[in-house]
């Protein structure tokens, strides 16, 4: 067949779910950011925002290839469609790729993403006023020798999240709002503790984040430290888990306390005013009867390996020998204090006979001897205190230092923290294959990093713009159980999308593209979302 502009008379190209992304990356003017940012200094024919737009098409493109084959990615995709007339896959290599890594890294991709939220997010209606915050980490491949010369990250050993202790790793802090949407993020050396990390975020976001309204920020009990509490002081809210490990949480744990029902039916609560760290806050008892339940499935593993534990410890004290009866009596209730929750079966004290002199044999009539004492005890379970354990499962203790802040939205603003931890999952979904990191440079990692959470960027703000849609017309999607719905993962309607093509033809030396696959229920998606997005499919 003869070609037409590199291509034959007849193709077939994909569209899929990539002309979303498109509109969403024009609707948010993230390309505006990046031109300001990092403007095109040489005559190249894409600009580094081009770029940046193509990084992410291949981020959220859902195929299992990696990014570091960002140009293979393209081969048959409807790039004229998709990003204009004149772009070419010759126009897309690795220097490409890398020669924005580097211009990001160079700007800061800490700094780039701030400004992006600020133009994008900020001023829109999602609002901010609860801040998730959380870290992860990732592996990477390759020696990635240290260079304690420059202020970039360290790849290297630290605790891995995915059990992979022979592959150096680089960890990543993100701030994300009320729906999962990410306003800030930064990288850190590989072997960063969770709790320095969570602390500089902090930081460095109430910085950042400019907001009129009331911001709580909300992490995970690593947050809770002396000197992260000092460091925000009275007028920063915050909104955490307490540390079981702290005293005043096992003793509130172990209280009887009086619980108020919280609106949600599922859960009680129990409030108190205290100062830890020289801040006065609220701590809030919660009694959760889901996760009470839950509990309860591992509480009888764990008091039999208590009752093993128990048995050996009360065996090493039979075996000690007392100078009389009312001293073996005294240790054996010192150890039921220790151990509440064993009570003895059968308890006695033995006298046991040593000669006073050395001689083998027992101690023959009349012969002098010493007598001393040892116990001979059995234990069982105290019910009593048993049940008052299983009563006391389900219980977590949260705080605040907003001492104004009601028990119900204190608990629905912590619960939101998974929203964040959903966004960790999207990074690292196999099927977007954004955390599969190849870089041989430390600051081209930092710059990947940024890209990566620029995808969960826009993929989070088209679903929250989708779903806002939907509730206001009160139209509905197909869900994966095949029943209608008004929140749907974009995960999902991305797979809806998955049949569209361009189909060009060649007619009288004019090339004519028509999309097909189109149906009625992906057009009403698209209707929803807005003309910035149709125009890629019509």
């Amino acid at each position: 067949m003869p070609l037409i502009d590199g291509f034959d008379d007849e193709s077939i190209l994909t569209v899929g779910h990539l002309g979303i992304v498109s509109g969403a990356y024009d609707t948010l003017g993230i390309g505006n950011v990046i031109d300001r940012a990092i403007p095109k200094t040489r005559h190249h024919h894409l600009t580094h925002s081009d770029t940046v737009k193509l990084m992410v098409l291949n981020g959220l493109g859902f195929i299992e290839r990696r990014l570091y084959l960002f140009p293979e990615f393209f081969d048959d995709i409807a790039l004229g469609r998709l990003f204009g007339e004149g772009i070419t896959r010759d126009h897309l290599n690795d220097d490409v790729f890398g020669r924005t890594l580097d211009a990001i890294a160079g700007y800061g991709p800490t700094e780039l993403f701030n400004e992006i939220v600020a133009e994008c997010l900020l001023p829109s209606e999602f609002g901010s006023h609860c801040v998730h915050i959380d870290t992860t980490n990732f592996s990477v491949t390759g020696e990635y020798e240290p260079d304690f010369g420059t202020e970039e990250i360290q790849i290297t050993y630290g605790y891995p999240k995915d059990g992979r202790w022979d592959l150096k790793r680089f960890v990543l802090g993100m701030a994300a709002n009320q729906h999962g949407i990410p306003l800030f993020l930064q990288t850190f050396s590989g072997n960063e503790s969770d709790k320095e990390t969570i602390r500089t975020i902090i930081r460095d976001l109430t910085e950042n984040l400019k907001s009129t309204e009331k911001v709580y920020h909300i992490a995970d009990a690593e947050f809770y430290t002396q000197e992260t509490l000092q460091l925000l002081g009275q007028h920063t809210f915050w909104i955490t888990k307490v540390p079981a490990t702290i005293a005043q949480v096992k003793d509130l744990e172990h209280s009887d306390l009086t619980f108020t029902p919280c609106q949600d039916p599922r859960y009680s609560y129990s409030e108190q005013i205290v100062t830890y760290a020289g801040i006065a806050q609220k701590w809030v008892v919660y009694h959760s009867a889901p996760r009470q339940k839950q509990q309860e499935k591992t509480f009888k593993k764990r008091l039999e390996k208590d009752f093993d534990k128990a048995r050996i410890s009360l065996k090493k004290l039979s075996a000690h020998e007392f100078v009389c009866e009312p001293d073996a009596f005294a240790v054996a209730e010192k150890w039921l204090k220790k151990h509440p929750r064993y009570r003895f079966s059968e308890i006695s004290v033995v006298p046991v006979k040593h000669k006073d002199r050395k001689s083998r044999g027992r101690p023959k009539t009349g012969e002098p001897v010493t007598v001393l004492y040892t116990l001979n005890a059995k234990i069982e379970y105290n019910p009593e205190f048993i049940q008052q354990e299983k009563q006391r499962l389900g219980r977590f203790v949260l705080a605040t230092n907003d001492l104004q802040l009601s028990p119900d939205v204190l608990l629905a603003h912590y619960k939101e923290q998974g929203t964040i931890e959903r966004g960790f999952r999207f990074l690292k979904d196999k099927s977007f294959r954004v955390a599969e990191v190849f870089l041989k440079k430390n600051s081209r990692i930092q710059a990947l990093a940024m890209i990566m959470v620029l995808c969960l960027f826009i993929y989070s703000m088209v679903e929250f713009r989708l779903r806002q849609a939907l509730e206001r017309t009160g139209e509905t999607v197909i869900s994966q159980t095949k029943k209608q719905t008004r929140r749907p993962t974009l995960k999902w309607v991305f797979f809806l999308f998955r049949r569209v093509r361009e189909y060009s033809v060649v007619v009288e030396g004019k090339r004519i593209a028509k999309i097909s696959n189109l149906t009625d229920d992906l057009m009403k998606i698209l209707g929803l979302l807005g003309p910035p997005y149709e125009k890629y499919y019509f």
